[in-house]
């Protein structure tokens, strides 16, 4: 048996019962989407912003929650264009799938390669955009500035198979 409890748009608690009187929780949250944006001077494009949970600022790749019947390639590349007002010019390549929490959350993480890009808008308000080269990024991540977990999967994933 299972308990479903609502939490905002697209959230839910499951409370799933597993043995006698013991029930397992977890969240039903959206798929999510992370962007690895490469320019052809072997500079990727970073975004910096203020994440809630942690308190922080944190630089991280273009990333976003799946919408409702939008694929993810496309929402891949919409959340690209936003947040940094660069355009994927060609087909954007499916770098890993991975779970960032299966023990608590039961979403995904599709993690993509954008190459081919095209400068034609402004950042999204409030985000700000960097250049890193690879070398500058490890910086980042040893100092703890680059931190999300499935961020650096995708980076070093990314940096794995290009050799």
């Amino acid at each position: 048996m299972k308990k479903k409890k609502y939490l905002s748009t697209g959230i839910f608690l499951i409370n799933k019962k597993f043995k006698k009187n013991e029930y397992y929780h977890y969240l039903q949250t959206p798929h999510v989407v992370v962007t690895v944006p490469v320019l052809k001077n072997k500079k990727f494009i970073v975004v910096f912003q203020k994440r809630e949970p942690i308190n922080k600022k944190n630089y991280e790749f273009p990333s976003g929650l799946v919408d409702k019947n939008e694929g993810f390639q496309r929402n891949a590349k919409r959340e690209l264009y936003e947040e940094t007002g660069y355009k994927c010019l060609s087909a954007l390549k499916k770098l890993l799938v991975l779970y960032p929490d299966p023990g608590r959350l039961n979403h995904s993480v599709i993690c993509y390669l954008a190459k081919n890009l095209i400068k034609i808008n402004k950042p999204e308000k409030g985000i700000k955009i960097f250049y890193f080269t690879k070398k500058e990024i490890i910086g980042l991540i040893k100092k703890r500035k680059f931190n999300s977990a499935t961020h650096i999967a995708a980076f070093y994933h990314y940096l794995s198979k290009k050799n």
